[in-house]
Order: C-alpha cells, then sequence, then structure tokens
C-alpha cells in the first residue's frame, strides 16, 4: 500500500501548504476509489484526500454501509497523520464504527484504527431527531 499511496500523491494540490495528502478507500466489493488533497486560495474550498475518495464512492453509486476501509499518508511528513475533523465526520456518516482506518508516515509506518475510535462523538441522523 505504500508504493502505490507515495505514487498517488504525485497528483496532490497542495502550493500552499506543502502537505501533500494521499487516501485509497476500499469498499466491500474490493473496488478502490483514489483521493488527494486539493487546495485553493481560498482554504475554506479546499478538499481533503479522504472526502475526495469518499465522495468518488458516492459518485460511482455506493451508499452508507458499502465502505470497508480507508488508507491516508501525508508523504511530506515523517510523522504519522491522522484524518482532520471534517473528515472524520464524513467518514463516519459513511463508513460502520469497526471499519479499519489506516494511517501511514512517508516511510511507510502505519498505525491502525477504528472510526469509533477516531470519532467517539459523531454528530448523526439520532442528533437531527431530538
Amino acid at each position: 500500500m505504500k508504493e502505490r499511496l507515495l505514487e498517488l500523491a504525485k497528483n496532490s494540490y497542495a502550493p500552499y501548504s506543502n502537505f501533500r495528502v494521499a487516501s485509497i478507500l476500499v469498499m466491500n466489493d474490493g473496488k478502490e476509489f483514489y483521493g488527494v488533497n486539493v487546495e485553493n486560495a481560498s482554504y475554506g474550498a479546499s478538499i481533503c484526500s479522504e472526502r475526495s475518495a469518499i465522495v468518488s464512492a458516492v459518485s460511482a453509486g455506493y451508499k452508507k454501509g458499502d465502505f470497508k476501509e480507508l488508507h491516508v499518508m501525508c508523504v511530506d511528513s515523517n510523522k504519522i497523520s491522522t484524518c482532520c475533523f471534517n473528515c472524520r465526520q464524513v467518514i463516519s456518516e459513511f463508513f460502520d464504527e469497526n471499519a479499519k482506518i489506516y494511517c501511514y508516515d512517508k516511510n511507510g509506518d502505519r498505525e491502525e484504527y477504528t472510526v469509533k475510535e477516531l470519532c467517539p462523538y459523531p454528530f448523526s441522523e439520532d442528533d437531527l431527531n431530538a
């Protein structure tokens, strides 16, 4: 997975942060979707690699419950970085709470989390029905 993430990160557009991130999303049926971060001078218009991959899967017709695991790598850091909180919220919308999220550093070292560990108190549809 390390080599594939490193290669994918070359497509990242990160001229402001120089913090290139790549994601590979694996669906329950084995299909994969790819994402990279795409920055914008208007920072709020930027998109993270995780959400890029998830939106691609949804655009292809996948639904909540079809998502198996996510692999994420920042290739410009020696540190293993976890998903930002915007991404954690979107992840919690589509993945089962026991699904695995793998976070890598540029050397391929990784940490494994469940969605529940990364997002223990997500905002969900239950909050809308209060």
